[in-house]
């Protein structure tokens, strides 16, 4: 029997890149994260339940390549995959943009230097979009992404890079990301053409499938445990809590399903909180017949019937994770804060694994041949 590809993950998060990956037949020996919570969740899915990955707990800055290679036994040239997405803050549309004056925004180096020392065959990488015109140190739009591709071709890459929307491969969220591969000496990857569409655009010769709607997903979970006032819940296997205030309620009541909270005029100014109608993704509720907006770390939408902020594990079947899979850490209440990544912001922060799974399909394709 043949052994299956290795595969290095960087920057694992909660995980979901590392499910789509494994799923595809890669090993995936190790792990690497420095967030605590996040950490418990790739320990309890990957060490307690399957023992298949080695977590390793740490700023990736202090990780020599070399020594983590040896501990793992890998080989220069072994490798046939490191992937990971670095931290996006500070490449984010949504955020302040401050890139490489960021702490965060040099991390997207870390790959290359990893890469320089293992020679996987292939690298993908996971970032917003913004990376595309994130101003480097002077100033030069585009400059941080200019330099990233630069340092990849010396390393003896070629890269390409497309950004994909997660509903075009049937993940219900319009979540758009930047995707880049680079294949050691030569690169003849190609891109998945997409196999699902709108609804209208599902008519044609060689049709795709409709968007999957947010209804479909979240479909049979029942309703969710109470979040008690004050309490901090750290572990729950289902994750299906509402961390609703009974405050929030009213407000949430007059938002009609589709519809965001600044679009609400007939209300008054305290329940729209000084929104303007220009915040159409603001205190959005989600529709049943149609893909969420991308989940967010700072916000959670509304349930698109219920009065009350969609849960965890609402946020993980709209993500595409497996009900299987659990979450660790607290579940933050929905005006309160916690060190490290609450298990919302865990998922907020993933690669849906479907469209994990999708890329690395292709990528182990692309291996073959």
């Amino acid at each position: 029997m043949p052994k299956s590809p290795k595969a290095l993950s960087l920057f694992s998060g909660a995980g979901g890149m590392d499910i789509g990956i494994k799923n595809c037949g890669f090993h995936v020996p190790a792990c690497v994260e420095m967030d605590r919570f996040a950490c418990e969740t790739l320990r309890w899915n990957n060490e307690i339940k399957n023992k298949s990955s080695k977590i390793i707990e740490a700023d990736i800055r202090g990780i020599n390549p070399t020594t983590l290679a040896d501990d793992l036994n890998i080989k220069k040239g072994d490798l046939s995959l490191l992937f990971g997405g670095p931290p996006c803050q500070s490449f984010s549309l949504a955020g302040k943009q401050l890139g490489l004056s960021d702490a965060r925004g040099p991390l997207l180096f870390e790959i290359i230097r990893f890469a320089r020392l293992l020679e996987p065959t292939v690298i993908l990488l996971e970032q917003v979009k913004g990376l595309l015109s994130a101003k480097d140190e002077a100033g030069k739009k585009g400059g941080v992404f200019e330099s990233f591709l630069s340092q990849l071709e010396d390393a003896g890459y070629v890269p390409k890079w497309r950004v994909i929307l997660a509903a075009d491969f049937g993940v219900p969220q319009l979540r758009e990301r930047l995707f880049v591969v680079a294949t050691h000496g030569h690169n003849g990857f190609v891109f998945p053409e997409r196999t699902h569409s709108p609804l209208e655009e599902c008519n044609g010769l060689f049709s795709s499938q409709p968007y999957a709607g947010v209804g479909e997903a979240i479909n049979g979970l029942g309703k969710p445990d109470k979040k008690i006032k004050g309490q901090t819940i750290y572990s729950r296997a289902d994750s299906h809590v509402d961390v609703t205030p009974e405050r929030d309620k009213e407000r949430i009541s007059q938002v009609p399903e589709g519809s965001y909270l600044a679009a609400q005029t007939h209300i008054g100014e305290e329940l729209r909180r000084g929104l303007t109608p220009k915040d159409t993704t603001k205190y959005l509720r989600v529709h049943r017949k149609r893909p969420a907006n991308t989940l967010r770390c700072g916000e959670i939408f509304y349930h698109p019937t219920e009065d009350r902020y969609l849960t965890p594990r609402e946020y993980m079947r709209i993500h595409g994770y497996p009900d299987e899979y659990e979450l660790k850490g607290p579940i933050r209440s929905r005006t309160g804060t916690v060190r490290n990544l609450d298990q919302h912001r865990q998922i907020a922060n993933s690669v849906p694994p479907p469209l994990a799974q999708v890329l690395g399909q292709t990528i182990k394709k692309y291996l073959n041949e």
